[in-house]
């Protein structure tokens, strides 16, 4: 897509060497036509890497969101308020958001399914041990160190499929690991919602630490190896240098700042929705709380379909109906019907992932050096933007009710709608300033 599409140029200032394939040109760069060796849909490995990353996304967010469905159990067992409860949420992606940075320089040393491996693996360790926490603040620390251990997920992902996929299939591959993100997110709370509502929290956390168990050894067994990465330095200077370049560009830094602020809501509302639904009017059972996350199934169609929604709208276009979506979706959930309060769920996941899988795509897209520190950033963002929800909706809640978490979430989408409109207006002036073509003689 044309860098006028997301409302800036494309490069970056990154000075970072780009990833090479093997005798062939730089993977950052376009092949000339019938050279590119990188994976494309129908080709060798490209189902099998797919599905790989699909279930590193299922792990990821089974294990980083495995405490949200359980809140208000935790609240009783350890005598904690809905804020302190949060903290179980805020603390693993707070961890991960601290952490993905350093993650990131590390995949470019020692290669990005060496260290998706040694995260997973961490992260599977810890979630086991998690069960056992003899207090609210033990688990936080835990919890804490979980999200630090994911944080060599995300960005190595992404930055993976940018040097492996070809360019047109980009948008699609990301956009079915966010799914596999949101299928991850669903079974982990409906899981933990049926499994704890006979067995209690521990045995429920304790569950979903075997699920990733499952899906972090078929994830090495059917990742491809990667063919077309190079490795990069690890000196400090390099990696400053690197993420200089690209906080130096508008496009990134509007990019981020939009992930932040979609995950701002989402993280809000489902760290709530759990509270409000188990009290009056509909005071809901714990199994069935937990069942309501199964509106993320509608999170995994609208994530990976997002490549088409972006060809038909552009990347503009498509995270402005995503946002009108999340809008809508906030103002139904405000109803005193059950019915209605679903169908706001619902707008609000599909407008979502839609949202974060055009943004956190645009930032592969646009950066041409340093995509795994591109990547970070982003992930930095988003997870800032998830432990900020978590811990401001819990506070608005306690605050104003659901009213209150409405209201942080119209907030930070108003937020992503006026930043996508300066993206509009920067793109607008920067094509007045392209010189037109000389007439032909």
């Amino acid at each position: 897509m044309p860098s006028a599409s997301t409302g800036a140029p494309v490069t970056t200032g990154a000075a970072v060497s780009a990833p090479r394939a093997v005798s062939a040109p730089l993977a950052g760069s376009v092949p000339a036509a019938g050279t590119d060796s990188r994976m494309a849909p129908g080709g060798p490995g490209y189902r099998r890497m797919n599905f790989a990353l699909f279930l590193a996304g299922v792990a990821t967010f089974a294990l980083l969101y495995s405490t949200q469905a359980l809140l208000p159990l935790l609240s009783s067992d350890f005598g904690a308020s809905a804020s302190e409860a949060s903290w179980t949420v805020s603390a693993a992606t707070g961890g991960l958001a601290l952490f993905v940075l350093p993650m990131s320089a590390l995949s470019e040393r020692f290669g990005r399914r060496a260290l998706m491996t040694a995260s997973l693996a961490v992260a599977v360790v810890v979630g086991l041990l998690v069960p056992f926490a003899p207090s609210i603040g033990a688990l936080v620390a835990l919890r804490a160190v979980q999200g630090a251990a994911l944080a060599g997920l995300p960005a190595s992902a992404t930055a993976y499929l940018a040097e492996e996929v070809r360019p047109k299939a980009l948008i699609t591959a990301i956009g079915l690991f966010v799914a596999g993100n949101s299928i991850g997110g669903m079974s982990g709370r409906v899981v933990t919602g049926w499994v704890a509502q006979e067995w209690g929290w521990r045995v429920a956390v304790g569950t979903i630490g075997l699920i990733a168990v499952v899906c972090a050894v078929a994830f090495r067994l059917l990742l491809p190896a990667p063919r077309h990465f190079t490795p990069g330095s690890l000196r400090p200077r390099v990696l400053a240098r690197t993420v200089r370049g690209h906080l130096a560009n508008p496009l990134l830094c509007r990019l981020y700042a939009i992930g932040a602020l979609f995950m701002m809501v989402f993280g809000g509302v489902y760290t709530v929705i759990g509270y409000r639904l188990g009290e009056a009017p509909f005071s809901l059972p714990q199994g069935v709380v937990g069942s309501v996350f199964l509106v993320y199934l509608v999170g995994t169609v609208s994530a990976s379909t997002a490549g088409r929604l972006a060809g038909r709208l552009g990347r503009r276009g498509s995270l402005y109906l995503a946002g009108a979506t999340t809008t809508a979706g906030l103002l139904l959930s405000l109803a005193g019907s059950l019915t209605l309060v679903l169908l706001g769920l619902v707008l609000i996941t599909a407008g979502f992932f839609a949202g974060h899988a055009v943004a956190s795509s645009s930032v592969s897209h646009t950066a041409k050096t340093g995509r795994a520190q591109a990547s970070a950033l982003y992930q930095s963002a988003y997870y800032i933007g998830s432990s900020a929800g978590s811990t401001l909706g819990a506070v608005a809640f306690h605050a104003g009710g659901w009213a209150g978490t409405v209201a942080m979430g119209l907030f930070a989408v108003l937020g992503v709608v006026s930043i996508t409109l300066f993206g509009s207006r920067a793109a607008r002036v920067a094509a007045r300033r392209v010189p037109a073509p000389a007439p032909a003689h």
